[in-house]
C-alpha cells in the first residue's frame, strides 16, 4: 500500500487534499473564509500548497465535527492549541460541557419523537386530502415549546 503524500513532507493542493481527508473541496474552501484553517501558501503558479501542518488542522476540524462540536467550540479548542496555553483540566472541561449539550439534544430528540408518533398515530391514512399530522404542523401550538430542539449551529 502506497504511503500517504505527507508522510514524506510532500504538500498537496487543494483538490488532492480534498481526495485524501474526504473532505469536499468547498468545505475546505468555507473552513478558510471563516479562518478555521488559515491561507496556505502558493505555488508559482497560484496553486495553494497544503503541508502536513495544514492537513493535520483539517483533520482536527473534521474529527471535532464527526464527535459533533460546533464550529464555535472546535475554534476555541484551536485558540488553545494554536497558543499553546492551554491544560488538559480546560480541554477536558470543554468535553463535559460537550456531553452535557449532547444530552440535551438527545432528550429534544425523545420528545420530538413522541410527538411525531402521536401526530402519526391519529392520522387515519385515508386518501383524502384532511390530515391530522398536517394539520399539527399548521397549528403554532404544536409541538409545544418543550418539545423544541435547542441545536447549537
Amino acid at each position: 500500500m502506497a504511503s500517504k503524500p505527507n508522510e514524506r513532507g510532500e504538500v498537496l493542493t487543494r483538490g488532492a487534499l480534498a481526495a485524501q481527508t474526504g473532505c469536499n473541496v468547498e468545505t475546505i474552501r468555507y473552513y478558510e473564509q471563516i479562518g478555521m484553517l488559515p491561507p496556505p501558501p502558493r505555488s508559482q503558479g497560484g496553486h495553494r500548497l497544503y503541508g502536513q501542518s495544514l492537513v493535520k488542522r483539517l483533520n482536527f476540524v473534521l474529527r471535532s465535527r464527526d464527535l459533533g462540536f460546533t464550529l464555535e467550540e472546535i475554534r476555541e479548542l484551536l485558540r488553545m492549541v494554536d497558543g499553546g496555553n492551554y491544560t488538559c483540566a480546560q480541554v477536558e472541561a470543554l468535553a463535559h460541557q460537550h456531553v452535557q449539550d449532547i444530552r440535551q439534544k438527545i432528550k429534544d430528540l425523545k420528545t420530538l419523537k413522541l410527538v411525531l408518533e402521536k401526530m402519526a398515530s391519529q392520522c387515519s391514512g385515508g386518501k383524502i386530502p384532511a390530515c391530522p399530522i398536517i394539520d399539527a404542523l399548521f397549528d403554532a401550538r404544536t409541538p409545544p415549546s418543550s418539545a423544541r430542539a435547542t441545536y447549537k449551529v
